[in-house]
């Protein structure tokens, strides 16, 4: 089992920037890549970066000039930090856990899978406006 527990969400204006955390613990193993995902109402899942257990990182295209995604595997714990907000990139942000994938693979991967080969956590609201 993996368990995954998101924090730092929160409303930000336009152009602002926020990091949003994810704590996560169970099985971590090297088999796993973690990442975020976004949703927002009405919207589809959006796949936004990956991690690998080696630090090898993928970043949607579309957020790669924008956001960041890194590790502590001391405090495991998996950041996203995202600058230069804008209001479309308000959503439900998700950490997630898939396994068996490498980062670029896994990024369509994300809240897509189920135990025991993916886990995703109850989510952070990022609300971008003025």
């Amino acid at each position: 089992q993996v368990q995954l527990l998101e924090s730092g969400g929160g409303s930000v204006q336009p152009g602002g920037s926020l990091t949003i955390s994810c704590i996560f613990s169970g099985d971590i193993s090297n088999r796993f890549v973690l990442g975020w995902f976004r949703q927002a109402p009405g919207k589809e899942r959006e796949g936004l970066a990956a991690i690998g257990r080696d630090d090898t990182t993928s970043v949607a295209d579309f957020v790669k000039d924008r956001f960041t995604i890194s590790q502590d595997n001391a405090k495991k714990t998996l950041y996203l930090q995202m600058n230069n907000l804008k209001p479309e990139d308000t959503a439900m942000y998700y950490c997630a856990a898939v396994a068996h994938l490498r980062p670029d693979t896994a990024i369509r991967a994300l809240g897509t899978l189920r135990p025991p080969i993916g886990y995703s956590g109850q989510g952070t609201q990022v609300t971008v406006t003025s």
